[in-house]
């Protein structure tokens, strides 16, 4: 199974940067970059952080792929 996300999609659309979101989130800039490239599986508390701030459910950020 592969987590996909969306997290860059929906932080573009909310007109915020890798920066801004770790702001909010309090998390690097690096981490929300290697979250949005799937380098990183956040923690469930991250992707609630991330879900909030982007005023998203957590099943919009995160899905699971079958392949």
């Amino acid at each position: 199974m592969i987590l996909r996300n969306t997290l860059a999609v929906h932080r573009k659309t909310q007109g915020l940067t890798q920066a801004q979101l770790a702001e909010a989130v309090s998390v690097s800039r690096k981490t929300i970059n290697t979250v949005e490239n799937a380098v990183f599986i956040p923690s469930t508390v991250l992707a609630l952080k991330l879900a909030r701030a982007l005023e998203v459910t957590v099943e919009t950020l995160f899905e699971l792929d079958e392949d």
